[in-house]
């Protein structure tokens, strides 16, 4: 997620900057916390990049995801093979800040902690129900825009389209390539404009 050349942020990159609901951001441009403009003859919202950064200071929500443009990824396999190859792999070649987890327990919290952009889930986890642990990061605030990446080595290609209306953000078919994983990661972090 490369914000850091945009000038002008919409309601809804700031609500992925600050991980909050863009409801959140409306309400604290409303109540004139948060210092921004509207569209002319629109009910649109725009905040400044300066504006932007001094609210976030103020308010102590960390800025190195903005500042450092570096993009979060949580691995979560049970193969511990799996997630050390992916985890050396993306560390070495990508700019990713890069976590790991081996059990639902662990990603859990380390979610919790870390507060990842990606999430790439095996979704054949022993410990979870993989759809079950994905609904939880949905109604989570603080991950509710956290992109979810499915990871399956047994999926039909109807069954990993099938995901997609479950709630997933993406997939990926094991075994997969690198170059795979960060156009998966790529995909899912892209900004509409």
């Amino acid at each position: 997620m490369m914000l850091l050349d945009k000038e002008v942020f919409t309601t809804g990159e700031v609500a992925q900057i600050c991980r909050v609901a863009p409801r959140t951001v409306s309400k604290w441009f409303d109540s004139g916390a948060l210092k921004g403009y509207r569209i002319p003859g629109s009910r649109d919202r725009r905040i400044p990049k300066a504006e932007l950064m001094r609210f976030m200071k103020a308010h102590g929500i960390p800025i190195e995801g903005m500042t450092s443009g570096r993009t979060r990824v949580l691995i979560v396999d049970g193969e511990k093979d799996v997630v050390e190859t992916l985890d050396r792999i993306l560390s070495e070649q990508t700019s990713y800040e890069v976590r790991t987890a081996t059990t639902a327990f662990a990603a859990g919290m380390e979610c919790e902690k870390f507060k990842p952009h990606v999430l790439l889930l095996d979704i054949h986890l022993n410990d979870v129900d993989a759809r079950a642990f994905a609904e939880g990061i949905r109604r989570s605030e603080p991950l509710q825009f956290t992109k979810i990446v499915a990871m399956s080595n047994r999926l039909t290609d109807g069954q990993a389209q099938s995901l997609r209306l479950g709630g997933f953000d993406g997939f990926l078919k094991k075994p997969f390539q690198v170059r795979q994983v960060v156009e998966a990661i790529e995909d899912v972090t892209r900004i509409a404009a």
